[in-house]
């Protein structure tokens, strides 16, 4: 069961994860590769969102996450977007164009394509930086296994939900 096209038990994180910032006033911005806006529209489908939801980025090809995060190239070329170093410098770059409070960065292979040996469907990696603590690096690395696209990006957008609760 779920509300609207998202699933349930993303809608109910997604409800957990507003009514937890609103009630300590912080604001959250996310930039999203893999989940394309998914974690953005869990959000706002919760009544409050809006005091909580400062802004999200969806920069699926690595010329935005360049463009619009200023993700640097050379962390692209060597480590890929697929990387902790990359989901790091995107929350950074989410953090340092908004005005929220606390930014969580997701990328990764949701398939059916796209897999190597090193970073095979099913990879997602997360990140969290919360302004204030420039030295705090919080990333992550998921193997989710090849559950088919939408699967990969639901497990991906409940991860980067867990990573916006206080």
């Amino acid at each position: 069961m779920s509300d609207g096209n998202l699933p349930a038990d993303v809608i109910a994180l997604a409800r957990r994860v507003v009514e937890a910032n609103a009630k300590i006033g912080r604001t959250v911005t996310l930039a999203e590769s893999c989940t394309g806006g998914l974690v953005a529209a869990a959000l706002t489908e919760i009544p409050g969102s809006s005091a909580v939801l400062e802004r999200g980025f969806v920069t699926y090809s690595n010329e935005a996450k360049v463009e619009t995060l200023g993700v640097a190239t050379d962390i692209i070329e060597t480590f890929g977007a697929v990387s902790i170093a990359c989901a790091w410098a995107m929350a950074q770059g989410a953090l340092a164009h908004s005005k929220a409070d606390v930014a969580v960065a997701v990328s990764g292979v949701a398939g059916p394509s796209g897999g190597t040996d090193l970073k095979p469907v099913g990879t997602v990696v997360f990140a969290r930086a919360i302004k204030g603590e420039d030295c705090k690096q919080e990333g992550d690395m998921q193997r989710f296994g090849d559950l088919g696209r939408a699967e990969i990006r639901r497990q991906a957008a409940l991860v980067a939900l867990e990573l916006l609760l206080p």
